[in-house]
C-alpha cells in the first residue's frame, strides 16, 4: 500500500472508479459494469449472483462486501439493510464506496464521507450507479440518464453508462480496465451456465473501446452457438441466417467461416461449403490439417473424394 493510503485489514484494493449494478425489467437479468484508472478491476469491484442480484465495491474496495452481499440478498435481506449491516461493521467505513441490487430490481448505495471527490451514487428502480474520484460531479448523473434513456440487451445498456460516464471526463486520473458482468435472472445452480455476459479488460489504454470490441465479439460466438443448434434441429434457414450475422459481427475470422463450412457439409451441402473451406485455408492453410483430423473423430461426415476435391489446389 502506497504512502499515506490507509490499509484496513481487509484486502483493500485502491480502486477509484465509476459503476453501475442493474436489473433488465423486461428478462430479469441482472448485472454490473465497471471502468477504474487500476489494473484488473472486474476481479475485484462488481459481483452477482443468478437468481440473487448484484454488488459492487469500490473506493477502498472491500473484496469481502462482493460474497457478504449476495449471501445477505440470498438470505431475502432488503438491499438497504444489506449495504447498513456490512457498512456498520467495517472500520474502514467512510473511504469505502458501494452498491447493492436485488432480482427485483430493488437498490441501494452508500458513498464514504472520506471518499476521494468528485463522488457521489445516484440510485433509481433497477438501477444504481456510483463513482469516486471523478473529473467532475457530472459522472453519476450522466451515467443514470443514459440507464434510463437505453434500450435493448442488459450488456450493451450498462456498456452505454460507461461510455456515457466516459464521455464527461470520467475518472480524473484516466482510464486503464474494465469489465461487465451480466448473469441470468433464475439460477441453475451450475454458475457457468448462469453468467450472460462475463468480459474483462485487465490493462489498456482505451478500455471501454476494447470492451465495445469483445461484446461483438462475444454477441458473434452466440451467434454461432445459436447456428449449431438450428443446424442440429434441421432448420436450415435459421442456421444461414444466425452464421452470417456472427460473420458480419465478426469480420475476417476465418474461424467462424470453417465451422460454417463443415455444418453445410455435415448437412449434404458440399457444394456450398467448398468455396468456404478454401477461404479459411487461404488465410491459414493450417485449416487443411484441421480438416483430415476431423474426420476420423466423426465431426466431419466426408469421403475421400470430397476431401481430396477441397485440398485440391
Amino acid at each position: 500500500m502506497s504512502p499515506g493510503i490507509p490499509s484496513f485489514g481487509t484486502g483493500s484494493t485502491f480502486a477509484h472508479t465509476y459503476s453501475i449494478v442493474a436489473r433488465d425489467e423486461s428478462t430479469g437479468e441482472i448485472g454490473a459494469g465497471v471502468q477504474s484508472h487500476w489494473f484488473s478491476v472486474g476481479t475485484v469491484v462488481p459481483w452477482a449472483l443468478a437468481g440473487v442480484g448484484a454488488v459492487v465495491t469500490q473506493s477502498f474496495t472491500n473484496p469481502a462486501f462482493g460474497p457478504q452481499g449476495l449471501e445477505l440478498l440470498s438470505q431475502g435481506v432488503p438491499p438497504q439493510e444489506a449495504v447498513a449491516r456490512m457498512v456498520r461493521a467495517d472500520g474502514g467505513r467512510d473511504f469505502r464506496q458501494l452498491a447493492v441490487i436485488d432480482r427485483s430490481g430493488r437498490t441501494c448505495a452508500y458513498t464514504g464521507s472520506k471518499c476521494v471527490a468528485e463522488a457521489g451514487h445516484i440510485c433509481g428502480h433497477n438501477f444504481s450507479v456510483q463513482a469516486n474520484m471523478m473529473l467532475s460531479d457530472r459522472v453519476w448523473p450522466k451515467m443514470a440518464e443514459a440507464f434510463e434513456g437505453s434500450e435493448g440487451p442488459l450488456a450493451e445498456r450498462i456498456m452505454t453508462v460507461l461510455e456515457a460516464a466516459e464521455s464527461v471526463g470520467g475518472d480524473v486520473r484516466g482510464r486503464q480496465s474494465a469489465a461487465i458482468l451480466v448473469v441470468k435472472a433464475e439460477g441453475t445452480g451450475s454458475v457457468w451456465k448462469d453468467r450472460v455476459v462475463d468480459l474483462r479488460v485487465d490493462d489498456h489504454a482505451e478500455p471501454l473501446k476494447e470492451m465495445r470490441r469483445l461484446l461483438r465479439v462475444h454477441r458473434a460466438y452466440e451467434s454461432m452457438d445459436a447456428g449449431d443448434a438450428a443446424m442440429e434441429k434441421g432448420n436450415m434457414a435459421s442456421s444461414l441466417e444466425c452464421y452470417s450475422k456472427a460473420e458480419s459481427l465478426f469480420p475476417g475470422n476465418e474461424e467462424m467461416v470453417f465451422w460454417h463450412a463443415v455444418a453445410l457439409a455435415n448437412n449434404g451441402r458440399f457444394e456450398e461449403s467448398v468455396p468456404l473451406f478454401r477461404k479459411t485455408f487461404a488465410k491459414n492453410p493450417n485449416w487443411k490439417l484441421m480438416l483430415g483430423r476431423l474426420v476420423p473423430s466423426g465431426m466431419l461426415k466426408l469421403g475421400q473424394e470430397q476431401i481430396g476435391t477441397l485440398l485440391r489446389d
